[in-house]
Parts: structure tokens; sequence; C-alpha cells
């Protein structure tokens, strides 16, 4: 009976779908195609069995005779060399190579020729997926009309998914022809579906037909009700009794399970948006994610786990855990996981792996990958620098591997499809629906915020709290950080895990006189914060500013730019970025610029937007170019940078260069503001005692992780002002 700790496995996410005439690569746009060395940064982590792309489309697109072997021979070669055994995957999404796709009746046989042709040059390949989640795909494809063929009716459905079925058993009859010791490891979503007393016959055909995948593939006969439903869509009874007779079972079952793989169907549409309604032909109903109504929550994967095990009794594996969420939610989701696996493997159930999927992030898996909108997911490693930087997954991932507990402070907390927050619809009683419930933690270590009173204070404090990581926040009365003392006494009675600095400083111009009294707040108290989380063991992010930089150049300053201040505000950042580097190595400085956001009167840009839509004046730099920073992008990245242990200089600023005048004038225009009375001035006329760089626009050479400005500035004209009519809306604070 198995017992212990499940195995690591590693998974690359490598759809390559097809949308009308093109093909969407994850491949390509992650950039592992190119990079060999991410082969070198898996082994790192201690990962053995890697989830690994040969894919039709990639190989051959234009046929077997124009097959190109080289990168999979290159790969998989490098597998070997690091010790990593490979479970090949050979249709991704996919629907093939463009003379073919899911609905044409020679595609089991194209396949199975494809499968050979790769088993003849990968003879010692051992596990294969040559077909990842049939079920899905052909739903996508067939039902959704999300993926070629685009279509939206059973027919097509029915006929993708035994095409695929079909193709997967001849694929491995040609794979064990020439290596008799293949294994299939065959993976599907395996959701679940809840619903009302009213759409209960729906929910037990939809929960039947979740497992298609698996039934047909061990031979087993199908329930009257599918039958059914196969017949009444072209199907023959011939073609189902097929796989009786040609069995292909998996050696192991792979389960993969996203939060929003269960589902809920209510016949009640007026409680839910346009775009989740739809039906069955008899009657209309919303089918909406779970865990967004279910008041007990999704049952998730211990369950679920089970029952796979026990209908089929086969060895299982979770073959694709990722989530698109802040970093504590994709530690928190990958710990549910594990631990499920390790109490199903304690009672008895073959649960032989988990594999964190995703290693690499993907790509607008958020509108399933229809088209392109850039929007990534950092997995274990985030991609978005000149060379993947391991985050706090991978981390993770290694002291699994090794046989170490995690234990990250942030795991304390439930994640968010456990709290009660996940509730956006009128919230439902299943009663046949025993969710697993969260198991509480030890108290949590919590973040400690210095600077109460601030807007960068009262934003960490306000989404620390919206992203359940325990925060304890002080006022200056609370905590001198500039006295060693009291920072010690704060460290023993709250004991952080990390340390965020969002006191000091501010006002530029008054800095020219009150010399010492801003070098006090930002330099020594900063250096005395690093010195006691040093010797604490506690991590640490302190905020320094453009204004570090003299202007004297017209393309955006990175973070290995010399500094040259121009006034005793920025000499004083730059003087703490020296400090607290030279005290501690492994602190995170956060260079930013020119805050707006939802949460305070006193930015330039809800100042501005207010007295212009009163019929004031405003008056605006027009030769000042700044990157300015959405107050909530920079808290979220700059949380994700602490869980995951970042450290040095980073540049955090919305992507954009503007002048402060062009910045409002944007947001007037977003917001229907009339800007006629901004009133744009050189800086010159605008009386500054401290000098000011004319150009301190900010990028980053080790990776962009805010979105562009105009991104920004729509998000925050949507928060600031909900009603209608935005410009009058601006005449109110915010709440």
């Amino acid at each position: 009976m198995p017992q212990g700790a499940p195995e690591i496995w590693g998974g690359i996410e490598c759809t390559v779908n097809r949308v009308g005439d093109r093909y969407f690569d994850q491949l390509e746009r992650s950039g592992h195609a190119h990079r060999a060395n991410d082969l070198d940064r898996i082994a790192a982590l201690g990962i053995r069995t890697l989830r690994y792309p040969v894919l039709w489309e990639r190989v051959a697109p234009a046929g077997l005779d124009g097959a190109d072997w080289e990168w999979p021979r290159e790969r998989l070669a490098r597998l070997q060399q690091l010790g990593i055994a490979p479970i090949v995957g050979l249709l991704h999404h996919g629907s093939g190579p463009r003379e073919t796709s899911l609905i044409d009746p020679h595609f089991p046989k194209k396949f199975a020729a494809y499968a050979r042709a790769v088993a003849e040059r990968f003879p010692d390949v051992e596990m294969y997926t040559p077909i990842n989640e049939p079920l899905t795909t052909a739903r996508f494809s067939g039902l959704y009309g999300h993926w070629h063929p685009h279509a939206r009716n059973g027919r097509v459905f029915a006929r993708a998914l035994l095409n695929q079925l079909r193709g997967i058993v001849l694929a491995m009859r040609e794979i064990r022809d020439v290596n008799s010791a293949a294994r299939l490891v065959q993976t599907e979503d395996l959701g679940k579906a809840h619903s009302t007393a009213g759409l209960a016959y729906q929910a037990a055909f939809e929960n039947e037909r979740r497992w298609l995948t698996f039934d047909l593939l061990c031979g087993r006969e199908l329930d009257a009700a599918q039958i059914r439903y196969f017949r009444r869509h072209g199907i023959s009874r011939g073609e189902l009794y097929w796989f009786e007779d040609n069995p292909m079972p998996p050696d192991v079952i792979g389960i993969n399970h996203y939060v929003t793989s269960e589902r809920f169907l209510d016949e009640r549409v007026s409680r839910y948006p346009s775009h989740a309604r739809g039906g069955n032909g008899r009657e209309a109903y919303a089918d909406v994610e779970a865990v967004r109504v279910l008041g007990a929550g999704p049952l998730g994967p211990a369950a679920l786990l089970r029952e796979a095990w026990d209908r089929y009794g086969l060895p299982l594996a979770v073959t694709e855990v990722h989530l698109s969420s802040a970093r504590e939610e994709q530690l928190r989701w990958l710990s549910e996981f594990w631990d499920a696996a390790r109490t199903l493997r304690n009672e008895g159930v073959e649960v032989r792996a988990v594999t964190p999927w995703a290693l690499f992030g993907s790509f607008d898996w958020h509108n399933l990958v229809t088209h392109d909108e850039g929007h990534y997911e950092p997995g274990a490693f985030d991609i978005r620098g000149p060379e993947p930087r391991s985050t706090a997954l991978a981390a993770m991932i290694a002291n699994l591997a090794a046989g170490r507990a995690p234990d990250d402070a942030v795991l304390a907390q439930p994640g968010w499809w456990r709290r009660k927050e996940r509730l956006v619809y009128p919230g439902f009683h299943v009663p046949s629906a025993r969710a697993t419930r969260a198991t509480p933690g030890p108290h949590p270590a919590p973040i400690l915020i210095t600077g109460a009173s601030g807007t960068l204070g009262r934003a960490f404090a306000r989404i620390c709290q919206t992203r359940a990581i325990d925060a304890r926040i002080t006022t200056r009365r609370d905590l001198d950080i500039a006295s060693p003392a009291d920072v010690q006494r704060a460290m023993e009675r709250h004991r952080p895990w990390a340390v965020v600095n969002a006191a000091g400083y501010v006002r530029v111009d008054d800095a020219e006189w009150a010399v010492e009294r801003c070098h006090r707040e930002n330099a020594l108290g900063a250096e005395v914060l690093a010195e006691r989380c040093t010797a604490n063991g506690v991590g640490l992010v302190v905020f320094s500013s453009d204004l570090v930089f003299d202007g004297q150049r017209s393309s955006p300053y990175v973070e290995g730019d010399p500094v040259t201040p121009l006034n005793e505000y920025g000499r004083s950042k730059a003087d703490a970025e020296r400090r607290v580097l030279g005290v501690m190595r492994d602190a995170l400085v956060v260079r930013t610029s020119a805050f707006f956001g939802p949460w305070d009167s006193y930015n330039v840009v809800t100042q501005a937007l207010r007295a212009l839509a009163r019929g004031e004046s405003y008056v605006a730099a027009s030769d000042v170019v700044v990157s300015p920073t959405y107050v909530p992008d920079l808290v979220h990245a700059t949380l994700d940078l602490l869980v995951d242990r970042a450290s040095g200089v980073w540049h955090l600023a919305n992507t954009g260069a503007v002048t402060w005048a062009d910045l409002i004038r944007h947001a007037a225009d977003l917001a229907d503001v009339n800007a006629s009375r901004l009133d744009a001035r050189a800086s010159s006329e605008l009386g500054y005692i401290a000098s000011r760089p004319s150009y301190s626009a900010l990028a980053s050479e080790r990776a962009t992780l805010l979105p562009p400005l105009g991104d920004a500035l729509e998000r925050y004209t949507r928060d600031c002002a909900p009603e209608t009519s935005l410009s009058t809306a601006w005449t109110h604070s915010p709440s």
C-alpha cells in the first residue's frame, strides 16, 4: 500500500491550438522553444519526471516527409543527460497539421503514423501522453466553438472526441510495436457538476460524461444516457463497441484540475451575467464556477481523486497544478494538492505524483487562448526578464522534491477558493457537495508595514487584507524606524517574516531646508531596519525614487544606471539604497515614480481631475517626463517579489513615459472630464525650490512587471468613478 509523499513531476505549458487559420504556440510565446538551458533549471529543482512536448504540429506541420526532428532530438538527449524521464506529449489541445483536423475520418491513422515515427526516432522513451485532455479539447472545439473547427453542436463534439480516443489507441499500438515497455499516462481535466434540484438530471449527465476519456480507453460499457447521446449525434454502436474490443487502459490516470473545473448549473438565469447563460435545448440555465456560488465550497482535489480511484483502481497522478493568481495563492494551491495526495496515499490510494504545471508560465488562458492579449501568468519561473527568474513556487517545488515541508508564512492562511469573499453570486447549499475544509494553520507570522498614515502604507495594508497576508501596520508614533531599540522591540513583539518600509520623508521642496530630518527618516531609518532585519532573519523591502537620477538623457533609466541626484530628497534616497544594500545584500529596493491611485485624494491625477471637473484651472508641467505608477499595481508586484524573496534594486513603474500635463489629459479623456482648463507650463514657471530632472522615466533591465500606463489609467478611472457619469463622480471623494 502506498505511504508517504508522492513524487514531484514537472510540466511545461505547450499548447499549440488552432483558431481559424492561426496557430497559438505557447512554447514560442514563453520562449522555451529557444532556451535549451531551461531543462537545467528544471533539473536543479529536483524534478526527475517531466511532461515534455514533441508536438505533431511543430515537428511535422507539412507531413512526415518534411519533419524536422532536430529540436526534440536535442531536448530529449539533454533530459537523458540530466536524469529526467520524459512523458512525451504528441498533441496538446491541438488538431494536427493543416491537412487534417479533429473531424477528419483519417485523423486517427495519420496521428498513429506520427506516433510511430516518434517512437522509432526515440526508442528509449517509455512514457507517453499521446493526446492531452481529449474530452476537454473536443468540448472547446466542437461544443463551444473556441478552437478549430469552431463548431457548436454535439455531432462535431462526438466525432472530435472519438477520433482523438481512437487515435490514442492506434498510437499506443504503434509505439508499443517499437517499444513494448511504453506506458500510457492519459490526462484529462476532471471537473464536477453541481446543480439545483431542478437541473439534477443535467448535472448527472455531465458527471458521467466527464469520465468518457477513461471509460472508453478502458473498454468500459457506457451508461444508457451516454449511448443515446452519441447515437443521436451520428455515432454508430459499432464505433462505440470498437473501444470495448480494443481497450487501451492507461498505466497512469492523469488528473488535471483547475479552480474553475467544478461547475454549478442554475435555471434561475437572472442571477447571473449573460455570458454565463446557456442551455441544453430543453431548458435554459446558467453554468458558472462552483467556487463562486457553493456555500460549502468546491469539493477539491482529494474528493475528486478518490472518485477516480474508486471508479478505476488504476494508479493516479495529478498531472497539472497551476493557478493564475497572486504568488501566495499559487503556493496555497500547490500545497492543497500536495496535502491531498499525501493524505490519499496514506489511505491506500495510489497517487504517484503531483505535477506543478506551466513551469515557465502561460499566455492568454484567461480568454482560452482564442486571441492574443499578451496576458502572462508566471509559474515556477517568471520569463518577463532577459532570463527566467525563479519564483517562490520554484523554491517550494525544490523543497517538496527533496522531502522538505514548505515553510512559507503565507501558507498559514487558506486560499481564496476557501475564503468567504470567493462568493460573488447568491450562495447555494448542495447537500451532496461536502467540500474539503481548509485546515487552520498556526498563527501566521505577519508582514510589518511602517508608514500607516501614508498613501503607500495604507495601500499595502488594504491589499494584504485582500490577499490574506497577515500584516501589522505602524505609525511614526508607534515606531521610530531610526531607533535600533524601537525597531528591535517591534521585531520581538510582532515576529514578522518581512518588513515593508513605507515610511519616510516625502516633501521634495521642503527637504532642501529640512536636510537632517529628510536624511534621518529616509536613509538612517532604512539602514536601521536593514540592520535589525539582518539580525532577526527577516526580509525587507524599501522604496526609492526616480529622483536619484539627473535627467541628462532621453531614454528610460534602468537599474544599472549611475545615480546622480539633483536635490536633497534624491540624495537621501540614493544614500538609503547604498546603506541598505551595504548592510543587507538580500534586501529588496524598489525604485518607483509619480504615484496615482484610487484610495487617496492627494495624488496629482486625482487632484487635477477634481479641479477640472469643478470647472477650475489646473497647472501642470509640460516639460517634465515621468513614468507614472498606479499604486495597486506597485503594491501587488512588490508583494509578489517579496514572497519570491527577490533582492537588489528593481524598477517598478507602469510602462510609458509621459509629461505631467499629458498624463492629466489622458486621464481626463478616460474619465470624461473636460480638460480645456488644464494650464500646461514649463517647470521653470512652477516655483519649485528643489531642482528636478526634466526626464526621469523608468524602465527595467531585470523584468517588466507592471502593465502599460494606458491600461492602468483605464482601471484607475473605473476604480475611482464607478458611477455612470464619470465627470460627475470626480466631484466626490473616491471610496
